[in-house]
């Protein structure tokens, strides 16, 4: 009997592509479309619906059948509740790294293997590699398009149920695949953002689950330069929509998020993308997971990603505790814009070891901000006219 792979069908090329050579492969293929949100089906920026039938016609062309199943109860209480909490502390989470980890391969595996599945498939740029002492996560071969940060919590058990087709393949290759066999999502555009949130304005979408407390901006002289909308809508190192203008009350540089002050309600910010404010020298990471399930050498030369987007940087290990599950890393050269709340993943290569949660970044050689001196209240002068009393 063929094998049977259930593959995760989001209505994108990459999945679709993912599918077919499944099926070329000889495995016995079923699509599954995941529905992780339902908040809003009728907002102008929820593609479900037709992100459904873009999976249905794939699904018709390469000759395999599609289920649909729901799992957005299980979205908003394992990841949404999680995003706004930490948004609400301050911090900057990635909502997709949980839903790999909680949706994607917890509850679409654990209803993969109810349909008879041996393996599940996702159209993420990452591979797997099976060796003597476990299994490996591996960067996609597309170097620009390599989604193993996403990836860093999966567990043994989950990868070794886990199939990657396009992650041997350059992005351009796959869409090539999809022209050539006939994919009705062969130019789709590629979607962006977190997943439930799509391409709608984000500042207006979180507006509706958390309050906004609007409070100082300060620059890195204490000064008031302006007023922020609540803290929870900005990130550390962002640029475009802080409301001050380039030039303003400074050098000219651009205007980045430094800190967030939640006990005083006060954003900072600092001129110029090499301010000494946005630049990481050691931080603490919770949470931490071992893709292997067992911490690597401490000793061993390892590389980090602070966030996705960001280029690898030498790293040093410099202690961890593995009862609790954390770890405090160092850089010999600094890494820009460490946000608490992201993940920081640490490589040895081409293997993906794991990653953990910042939690705080430590910038030591940072000057201590005092903020100004209320100025002396005047003392009223008493009139000439009004007599004493004495």
């Amino acid at each position: 009997m063929k094998q049977r792979v259930v593959i995760g069908m989001s209505g994108g090329v990459d999945s679709a592509v993912s599918a077919w050579l499944l099926k070329e492969a000889g495995y016995d293929v079923v699509g599954l479309f995941m529905k992780n949100w339902e908040d809003d089906d009728d907002s102008e920026y929820c593609s479900s619906r037709q992100d459904f039938l873009d999976a249905a016609s794939a699904a018709d062309v390469i000759g395999i059948d599609l289920e649909a199943v729901n799992f957005a109860k299980e979205y908003k209480e394992r990841v949404f509740s999680d995003f706004l909490r930490e948004y609400s502390a301050g911090r900057t989470p990635n909502p997709d790294v949980l839903c790999n980890a909680e949706i994607k391969f917890a509850a679409f595996l654990d209803h993969a293997m109810r349909m008879g599945a041996e393996k599940i498939a996702t159209g993420h740029y990452a591979r797997v590699r099976e060796t003597e002492r476990g299994f490996e996560l591996l960067r996609g071969l597309d170097a620009g398009k390599d989604q193993s940060y996403f990836l860093h919590r999966l567990t043994q058990a989950q990868l070794s149920k886990a199939m990657f087709p396009v992650g041997e393949l350059q992005k351009t290759r796959v869409r090539e695949i999809a022209r050539e066999i006939g994919l009705p999502v062969a130019a789709k555009k590629d979607s962006t953002g977190i997943c439930f949130i799509g391409e709608r304005p984000f500042r207006e979408f979180l507006n509706r689950y958390l309050p906004t407390q609007p409070g100082p901006i300060r620059n890195d002289k204490g000064e008031v330069i302006g007023e922020h909308v609540g803290l929870a809508f900005y990130t550390l190192g962002q640029r475009k929509g802080i409301g001050i203008g380039g030039s303003r009350e400074g050098n000219g540089e651009p205007w980045f998020v430094a800190r967030k002050d939640l006990a005083h309600n006060t954003l900072w910010v600092v001129q110029g993308h090499d301010h000494p404010w946005l630049l990481t020298h050691t931080l603490n990471a919770v949470h931490v997971n071992w893709i292997a399930g067992t911490a690597p050498d401490i000793a061993a030369p390892v590389t980090v990603k602070t966030r996705y987007r960001a280029p690898d940087g030498a790293c040093t290990i410099e202690s961890l505790d593995s009862h609790e599950s954390t770890m405090r890393l160092a850089f010999p050269e600094p890494q820009w814009a460490a946000t608490p709340g992201q993940s920081a993943v640490l490589y040895q290569g081409e293997v993906c070891l794991g990653g953990g949660f910042i939690e705080a970044v430590d910038n030591s050689d940072l000057p201590e901000v005092v903020e100004p001196a209320a100025a002396p209240k005047k003392r009223r002068r008493r009139s000439a006219n009004v007599r004493s009393s004495r």
